[in-house]
């Protein structure tokens, strides 16, 4: 008779760990760290080496990133948390982990570096001058026989103390024990956004949990052993590793804090770091170096059975003092009286290391447990993240990966954006002094794409982004659309946005390409619309989002100009550059789309925002009824991204600007020829049908490239391809580009560089891809007005990899959440349920499979319509 062992082909592992894997939870610690060596022993030949099974602890879900080795390269190996306003990353050392910290407001530059900064912005004495200036630039370009410029320098202005997002140096974490490590394994656990790492030492064995709570505003990190007692641990603060940052005054400010103050720059922002820690059972001394200048000063812990490190961090930084009132001086209070503060009611309302994890655990689990995908994966619980990362192959793909890094997206969007500010280039984490494009807030695409899918994911993370724009982009915005353009009403900014409120246009060298871009309000302003579309949330939109649309809305429609080129009575804006090409011209179709889109959404917005000024109601549908739409065919049948057709079929430009419409908008996706036709441009009639517009739009997509033009190898590129690629219900093209964007541009930490093989980490990418994801799942895109039907399309651009799964939970335009599951390639059900308020905006919605309506209804309030198939 066979063995047991036997039968079950000599892996006993195959029912044991399972197992293990089912009781962890509800064990102790020790019992947890005993078990994995166990699972260790009949897993591999000898537990010195290497764990090569997921390990205890980790989520049964497979949610999960894992690593038998420490991360040495930040952008590549080390793991992020965050709670919004502090970060860190993790290499997960044994006798020493560093701690690479951010606090979201420590920016070099501004009016802390220079109290002349102005934002970048003209001086009011040159306002005739400048008027003069825009005039005649706006001549030229008319008269032109291409209609097209080369320079608009002097309308512009130099940067000026711009600054930078700053890393905040390092916590180093030091454990006196030697020996070989063996059993070593760290992960970062997307189901409670914890990371750990665990490991063993002369058969005493550790593990380590971090995470950056969002209840506490602090970050904590555990230790705990098998051992009656940890080693000796030190702690630290050290600037050694960021070059730029001044040395830190470090001090005791009682027997188990430290108290780290600096600036980034002499002179500049002032920032300071409270570094508590707690040792149950333990001794806690705080050392000071009187030798050393600054001050220097270390915590000691001895004897303790655990022990648990919080650190609190802040500026002197204060968005409300943007504005006139408070000369744009964003200067706040030394922020050690509200560490104090924090620190104190923290500790007065914490009784033990597990009520902190347990309220961190919860408060991210109730903003995430609203939604979940499935993409018909199967969890790999034998290769860790990097190897499955490495192996990746574009085109094959492997659907347990591209799950991982959706579920990702979303986990550094809630890390990073429920803050004071919005999540930025890098979304709260750097690592330098001054880091790649100031990891600003650049406002072409990388803002926007950071954004895409947070309403359809239901996350509530956008408060932050809005609140920015309303103190960092409108104050000196109003000032710049008065100087620059001569325009009395509204406010304007242009692409490279800090947290000054820089909203002039940016001047380095002939740096229009880039900077003359006064439409990234109107890009937003889409943001703003989609915000109340998706949540009907009429008490914000009156008190911030409607005064901002309006405002904005204001701006474009006194801004707007004949065209005397072509002399065909249209509106159009001059000058404009389509985002970072070179011809400077008018009528650019990203411009005409993007605030035709807006001006939409003022009229649909104007009644619930309670609004009684019917006059710039009136000139607002007057205006649009004239404007240029941004939509002509080509010589070559493209759609074409100029009003003069300039267009190339090699530019393969890393910018699909002029297909804006496409995605994320719906000027081209929800073409109407009633709404969008019938005029004379150009001398040629506009009656296109929305076939012909979407084959231009796929003409131009096409000869765009996948993403690896002689300008740039991005990843965010590539996933804005693959999006519109859905948008044209191409599964295999949505599924090619969305692939070879992960084979060439995701670390093995899935951070997203910018190049391939590159160091440099920019975050959109991350966030455009759960976007791209669900937009070859479920499209739902804008229409110009509440009495067109919401056309709902359900498994556009389904790739055959991902023939069976589901998403629950996804909300779509109209305050409905949609539950959608499907089988071999076809949809099994799909369940709307309407909100309770829907706060008047009802509207009729149709449901599309495969080219045909499968299901109607009228979205009243608390409306269910269950569709089977």
């Amino acid at each position: 008779m066979d063995s047991p062992i036997a039968l079950l082909g000599g892996r006993p592992w195959a029912v044991i760990l399972p197992l293990f894997r089912l009781i962890r939870r509800v064990l102790p610690q020790d019992i947890q760290l005993w078990l994995s060596q166990i699972s260790c022993i009949l897993s591999i030949s000898t537990c010195a080496s290497v764990i090569r099974f997921a390990p205890s602890g980790f989520p049964d879900s497979g949610n999960g990133l894992w690593y038998t080795s420490p991360g040495t390269k930040w952008a590549h190996d080390l793991l992020p948390i965050g709670n919004g306003h502090l970060a860190a990353m993790l290499p997960g050392g044994t006798t020493q982990e560093s701690i690479q910290l951010n606090i979201e407001s420590l920016w070099s530059g501004g009016p802390f570096q220079d109290p002349t900064y102005n934002g970048g912005n003209n001086l009011p004495s040159q306002r005739t001058q400048l008027a003069e200036d825009m005039q005649r630039i706006r001549q030229t370009i008319f008269s032109s026989p291409s209609g097209t410029i080369d320079n608009i320098a002097e309308i512009m202005t130099p940067a000026g103390a711009y600054g930078s997002y700053a890393g905040a140096g390092y916590i180093l974490v030091t454990m006196n024990t030697t020996g070989l490590v063996s059993g070593y394994v760290r992960w970062l656990d997307l189901d409670t956004a914890v990371q750990r790492t665990m490991w063993s030492q002369k058969g005493v064995h550790f593990v380590r949990e971090s995470f950056c709570s969002h209840p506490l505003q602090a970050c904590v990190q555990h230790i705990n052993t098998t051992a009656s007692t940890l080693p000796t641990l030190t702690y630290a603060y050290s600037v050694a590793a960021e070059t730029g940052l001044p040395l830190p005054n470090i001090t005791c400010f009682d027997s188990s804090t430290l108290r780290i103050r600096n600036v980034i720059l002499d002179p500049g922002m002032l920032y300071e770091i409270l570094v508590r820690v707690e040792a149950p059972g333990g001794k806690i001394s705080c050392t000071a170096n009187a030798s050393s200048s600054p001050s220097n000063a270390t915590l000691i812990v001895t004897h303790a059975s655990e022990a648990w490190v919080t650190w609190f961090g802040d500026t002197d930084y204060d968005i409300a003092a943007g504005d006139s009132t408070s000369n744009f001086s964003f200067q706040g209070p030394d922020p050690h009286n509200n560490l104090i503060d924090l620190m104190s009611s923290v500790y007065a309302n914490t009784d033990s290391y597990t009520s902190i994890l347990d309220a961190h655990i919860s408060d991210y689990v109730s903003l995430t447990d609203r939604f979940s995908i499935s993409l018909g994966q199967t969890p790999d619980f034998k290769t860790p993240t990097d190897q499955i990362v490495a192996s990746y192959r574009s085109h094959i793909g492997n659907p347990y990966l591209e799950w991982l890094l959706f579920n990702y997206g979303r986990y550094l969007l809630v890390s990073s954006a429920r803050g004071i500010l919005p999540a930025n280039l890098q979304g709260k984490w750097a690592d330098a002094h001054s880091n790649a494009w100031g990891s600003d807030y650049y406002s072409n695409i990388n803002i926007q794409m950071n954004y895409w899918f947070a309403e359809m994911a239901n996350l509530d993370v956008t408060r932050s982004l809005f609140d920015y724009f309303e103190n960092t982009w409108v104050p000196r915005g109003r000032y710049t659309a008065e100087i620059l353009y001569n325009v009395s009403r509204g406010w304007v900014t242009h692409n490279e946005m800090n947290i000054f409120g820089h909203t002039g246009m940016k001047l380095s060298g002939n740096s229009a390409l880039w900077a003359n871009y006064p439409e990234s309000n109107a890009w937003m302003m889409i943001h703003i619309w989609d915000h109340l579309d998706y949540t009907n949330d009429v008490k914000w939109w009156r008190r911030q989002g409607w005064p901002l649309l309006k405002g904005a809305a204001s701006f474009h429609l006194e801004k707007l100009v004949e065209d005397l080129h072509f002399n065909d009575t249209t509106l159009v804006t001059v000058p404009c550059n389509s985002p970072e090409q070179t011809p400077i011209t008018f009528g650019c179709a990203h411009s005409q789309q993007l605030i035709w889109q807006m001006f939409n959404a003022v009229e649909k917005g104007f009644v619930i925002a309670g609004d009684s000024d019917i006059g710039f109601l009136d000139a607002i549908r007057t205006s649009r009824e004239k404007m240029d739409m941004g939509l002509r065919i080509g010589r070559w049948g493209q759609l074409q991204e100029w009003k003069v057709d300039i267009d190339q079929p090699t530019d393969t430009h890393r910018h699909l600007s002029h297909l804006i419409g496409l995605y994320p908008g719906y000027a081209i996706a929800s073409y109407s020829p009633s709404l969008q036709g019938g005029l004379t441009v150009g001398g040629t009639f506009m009656n296109y049908t929305k076939k012909q517009v979407l084959d231009a739009a796929e003409i131009s997509l096409i000869h765009r490239g996948n993403g690896t033009g002689p300008d740039a190898d991005a990843g965010w590129e590539k996933v804005w391809r693959a999006a519109a690629w859905a948008q044209l219900g191409n599964g295999t093209e949505f599924y090619k580009e969305l692939t070879y964007a992960i084979e060439r541009n995701f670390a093995q930490n899935l951070f997203s560089l910018y190049t391939y093989g590159s160091t440099i980490f920019q975050i959109d990418a991350n966030f455009g891809y759960p976007a791209a994801v669900l937009n070859a799942l479920i499209q739902a895109p804008d229409v110009a007005s509440m009495s067109i039907p919401l056309e709902v399309t359900l498994l556009p651009a389904l790739p055959l990899s991902w023939s069976s799964g589901s998403v629950r939970g996804a909300r779509i335009r109209g305050g409905i959440t949609l539950d959608l599951s499907w089988k071999r390639g076809k949809p099994n059900m799909a369940k709307f349920t309407v909100d309770d308020d829907v706060a008047g905006q009802v509207r009729d919605v149709n449901v599309n499979y495969a080219g045909r309506v499968v299901g109607r209804f009228r979205s009243n309030p608390g409306t269910i319509k269950n569709i089977r198939f």
